[in-house]
This record gives structure tokens, sequence and C-alpha cells, in this order.
């Protein structure tokens, strides 16, 4: 089943779980940048709450708010019982503190997963391994390559590889290029997260078996390219653009709808 096939049909799950809570779910989606990147995935946001029939509002900020204006902002919707879930798009504007921000979010309306405290993944790490569960694909025992040591993909899908007991290695901006050639060459899982147009490319030998789940988006004069080369010589390989932003947006809304189902459980509880 390829991606958008999965997607699809997630959602119609997803749709009928809504339709089955007392509450409509409200999600506040803040954003406080002009980057046409974060524009794009917005749009995709509001429009899978419609299809989900979820409330999902944004909230559009300048760039100059100051970091103390949005963090009463977040703190009102903290507050406001009828939220369920808060988004602060990214990247944030030079003068504010991600980490703060990240923290100010409460951990019980955290639906991108940031929150140390919080209960919940992460999206792009935690709806790539949903995948890879849907596809059946044996994870225990096997070797995966993590390329790129971000917060936001590399570190926690780092844990996530090690939790499904994979032998979980992670490269960076510092590893010897020849060092990488050998991790690459004896990997079966390789999720590559850099932000580089096509690195992993014919320059790698690579498993047959192997599968390459691309992470990154490349805005280039042909289009959105990811950081694997198209058509390498594997078993699978996610496509760019249709693949795992598709992933990281279902695991989004599959978040917010975890936090509603938790809190009408705790108020049938009262």
């Amino acid at each position: 089943m390829t991606i958008k096939e999965y997607v699809s049909c997630r959602k119609q799950q997803l749709k009928d779980v809504v339709n089955t809570l007392t509450k409509v779910p409200q999600l506040i989606i803040i954003n406080a940048n002009e980057d046409p990147a974060s524009k794009s995935y917005i749009n995709g946001k509001l429009k899978d709450a419609a299809l989900l029939n979820i409330d999902a509002k944004l909230i559009q900020l300048e760039p100059n708010v100051t970091q103390e204006q949005l963090i009463r902002l977040i703190e009102k919707y903290n507050d406001d019982s009828n939220c369920d879930g808060i988004i602060v798009q990214l990247p944030l504007p030079k003068h504010i503190d991600e980490s703060i921000i990240k923290l100010t979010i409460s951990k019980d309306k955290d639906v991108d997963g940031f929150h140390p405290l919080g209960t919940l993944n992460p999206c792009t790490p935690q709806g790539i391994i949903n995948y890879l569960h849907h596809e059946n694909i044996t994870l225990e025992g096997k070797n995966a390559l993590v390329i790129g040591r971000s917060n936001i993909v590399g570190k926690p899908m780092a844990k996530l590889l090690l939790n499904e007991n994979c032998n979980v290695t992670i490269c960076h901006s510092k590893t010897k290029f020849t060092d990488l050639k050998n991790y690459v060459e004896n990997a079966d899982i390789i999720v590559i997260a850099i932000g580089k147009n096509g690195f992993l490319d014919e320059r790698f030998n690579y498993k047959s078996d192997a599968i390459i789940i691309d992470v990154g988006i490349n805005r280039t004069l042909e289009g959105l390219k990811g950081d694997a080369k198209e058509n390498l010589p594997v078993k699978l390989q996610t496509p760019v653009p249709g693949g795992v932003g598709l992933l990281t947006r279902l695991a989004l809304y599959e978040n917010l709808i975890k936090i509603c189902l938790t809190k009408e459980k705790n108020n049938d509880g009262i």
C-alpha cells in the first residue's frame, strides 16, 4: 500500500473515532513566520482538519511579535477548556527562544509531542513507525541508520527505533564520509533528515532489501526533492513529495485524538 493510500484509509478511521466524541476536537495553530513551506504545511493541516470534522483555528501573528506576547497567547489557550491541542509552527522568528516556547505549551495540549514531560511522541518519527508497522516490516534486530540528529526528527527517531529493538546508529555532519558509506552499506533501514537534495545517491552501496525513509524536503527548480536520489536500488523508498510529510500530518491528528480520548475518559471517571 502506498503512503497516500495508507493515509487516506487511516483518515477515515480517525474520522469515525472523532464522530464518537461528545465534543468536537479543537486545535489551535499559531504561526509567526512568513515561510512559504510553513504556510503550505499549515494549509495541509487545515485541510486535514476539515476532512476529519476537527475544529482547527489558525492564529496568524506578525513576525515582529515579542516572545512575551507569544507566551501570553499560548497561556491563554492552555487555560481554555475548549482548546484540546496547541501547535506553534516552526521556524520561529530569530528573536524568540524556541526551547522556551516548547516548554510554555501545556504538556497535556502538546500535539507536536515536543514537551519533555508529555506522553506523546514527535509526529514525524511516530508517523514513520506507524507506517512501517502497517506495512508489516519487521524492525526487531534490524540495523537502523539515522542520518541527522535534530531534536525534531533525528534524535526521537533513533529513540523510537531503539524501542523497536533495532540496532541504531546516528550519523551527522561530523561523521567521516568513509564511515558513513560503511554504515549505509550495512543498514536495513535508513532514515535521512538533513536537508540536502539527493545526498543519498549512487556513491553509496545499498542492501537490495533495504528501506529508505526520506524526510528531506528541498525546494528546487524541478520542484520538491528529497534527501535521497529517486529510484535507488532498494526494496522500499518513500517518495518526496507525497511521503513522510503526509505521515507527519496524520500523526499530528492521531496525537490530538489521543488527547481528546484521554480527556473524555478522565471526565467519565469524575
